[in-house]
């Protein structure tokens, strides 16, 4: 109190300007001191993700089976990817990391994977999460009468749980890609034991789902028929890989595309996840931003050498893959969304990045399609084929260049095929477009291998197996090589690189694979379409990276956020 006394008293006798210049010089140097203690808590604190906030997104079709061993659809993979967590987790960098398992050890023959579980793993409902589980889910996905998609990845491998925490598989052969396959979620045995193989497709479980991933249930909708119309979902504070950062999510369910659009330009739904690309256009809202990636999807032409023996002609095979300008028709079928393809592997999935293509570069032809027909038709000169004005077609021989392209009835299949087709016209190649409804062209076309040429897709996954689609022993179905190649030394390459564990080493014999390809032509191929994933600005952290369908754009949804907060250095270390 006196040092204020004689504070007021030394006011007083100052004048009326120098009491303003005290106040001015008072403020500055208040306003400097808050300035420095700013900057020395920027110098010493950082930006980090907080927990809160919200994200509703909209997907096209019903819900039925939230359960790894029976979905099939899209929405029922993305809920599960959201409710179920395996005892390993792909990463947007297309590495795999332990999930439930706190380690995992293989053999030097590469048969026998021991996995270590991490300790108090819990499920949603807080029932304790052991190797007794995991073991009940492998044995239902094995179970002939459960009819799990999933069944193939198991057969022939046999577990056992020593103890709580260690689940011990032994394959029949050393496999590779079998890590992938332990990304499968795990069922809760409580609640799934009771449940017979004739009931398990009908239990409520499989839309009021309990697992052990980063969002659980928090509630839902249904109509009238029982069919969930809404999903919320609420971080999971037990799980493994720490507790997500968003609080919560919202799913609404619409019958198509169209619906979906039109709820989110009308603010009723933030994210939309696998839209057709010719819809992007169709999205108003200037809040909203579009991720994009490729999708491990080997789409191109497959020819049945053994059909039409114009096709076994190095030089056609030449020629069509020459007169094609792929990049055209990627930006034509696919509104730029994909990427051009010259082999039977995404560019990039071998360790080497793929290059970025300019936006400037979309939408334009890198050559005319005249320069191409041209090229083409030289091709097939040198090979011995005549050009006939007469007929309007190409001869050798006794043939004559003339085959047929089927493909189904999905937009984008049959756009291709008529790009193809068109282009092979342009350089006098007789060639009939015959388009399929999808389900005819699997068991009609396809399966019997009743086709001299076919447009269709492959889906070769994370790990490129590429044996079941290339390896000879799968000409025939239920494999999957539709271009019936057949090379003794690319087989023997397939087959060492599905049981080589290391990377580098199966990457290495997969390039050798590909050169083998490249000199045969079994296809044309033509692209890797992307996935497209329209978001709200405003949200961070999402990583789409190595994708091997939509519901992967989850890998990482624990660490993406929509709030941040400055919190000191040693408060993060």
């Amino acid at each position: 109190m006196p040092h204020a006394a004689r504070l007021e008293s030394a006011l007083r006798r100052f004048s009326p300007g120098e009491r303003l210049l005290l106040y001015a010089l008072s403020a500055m140097l208040a306003f400097s001191a808050l300035g420095l203690l700013a900057l020395a808590n920027a110098a010493t604190s950082v930006t980090i993700p907080a927990r809160g906030g919200s994200l509703t997104e909209g997907l096209v079709g019903p819900v039925r089976f939230v359960n790894p061993l029976l979905a099939l659809s899209g929405p029922d993979k993305d809920i599960g990817a959201l409710v179920y967590s395996g005892l390993m987790r792909a990463t947007p960098e297309g590495k795999l990391i332990p999930d439930l398992a706190e380690r995992v050890e293989i053999s030097e023959d590469g048969t026998v994977y021991t996995f270590t579980l991490r300790p108090a793993l819990t499920f949603h409902d807080g029932a304790p999460l052991t190797s007794a589980d995991v073991l009940f889910t492998i044995a239902r996905a094995q179970d002939p009468e459960i009819k799990s998609a999933r069944r193939a990845d198991w057969e022939g491998v046999s577990a056992v749980a020593p103890d709580p925490r260690t689940v011990v598989f032994t394959l029949p052969h050393a496999y590779a890609p079998f890590l992938e396959n332990a990304t499968l979620g795990i069922l809760p045995k409580h609640l799934w034991e009771s449940v017979s193989a004739e009931e398990f497709p009908f239990s409520p479980l499989n839309t009021r789902p309990v697992g052990s991933g980063p969002y659980k249930v928090a509630g839902f909708d249904e109509n009238a028929t029982g069919a969930v119309t809404r999903y919320s979902f609420s971080s999971f504070d037990a799980f493994a890989l720490g507790e997500a950062h968003i609080e919560k999510l919202h799913f609404l369910f619409y019958p198509n595309e169209e619906a979906l659009i039109r709820a989110q330009n009308a603010g009723r739904v933030d994210g939309v996840a696998g839209i057709s690309p010719s819809r992007v256009g169709d999205i108003t809202r200037s809040d909203l931003r579009v991720a994009r990636a490729p999708l491990p999807r080997t789409f191109g032409v497959f020819l049945n050498q053994n059909k039409n023996a114009v096709l076994a002609e190095s030089s056609v095979r030449a020629a069509l893959d020459s007169a094609l300008d792929k990049q055209a028709i990627v930006d034509e079928v696919l509104k730029g969304y994909g990427v051009p393809l010259d082999g039977p592997v995404l560019p990039g999935a071998l360790g080497v990045a793929a290059p970025a293509k300019p936006e400037a570069l979309r939408g334009a032809a890198s050559e005319p399609e005249t320069g191409r027909a041209k090229r083409a038709r030289d091709i097939l000169s040198r090979g011995g084929w005549t050009w006939s004005d007469e007929e309007g077609v190409w001869k050798k021989k006794a043939l004559i260049l003339s085959f047929t392209l089927a493909t189904g009835d999905e937009p984008s299949l049959a756009a291709t095929a008529e790009a193809v087709a068109s282009a092979w016209r342009e350089a006098g190649i007789r060639v009939e477009v015959h388009v399929y409804p999808l389900s005819e062209l699997n068991t009609v076309v396809l399966r019997p291998r009743n086709y001299e040429a076919v447009l269709f897709g492959e889906v070769v996954g994370r790990t490129l197996d590429l044996f079941a689609f290339w390896h000879s022993s799968q000409r025939n179905d239920p494999g999957l090589n539709i271009a019936l190649y057949t090379n003794a030394k690319a087989d023997a390459l397939l087959a060492q690189a599905r049981a080589t564990t290391e990377k580098r080493e199966r990457d290495a014999l997969y390039e050798r694979f590909i050169e083998y390809v490249a000199d045969d032509r079994p296809a044309i191929f033509l692209y890797a379409p992307e996935f497209i994933y329209v978001v709200p600005e405003r949200l961070e952290g999402v990583e789409l990276g190595a994708l091997s369908g939509a519901s992967e754009r989850f890998l990482n949804v624990y660490e993406w956020y929509a709030d941040t907060e400055r919190v000191w250095h040693i408060f993060t270390e």
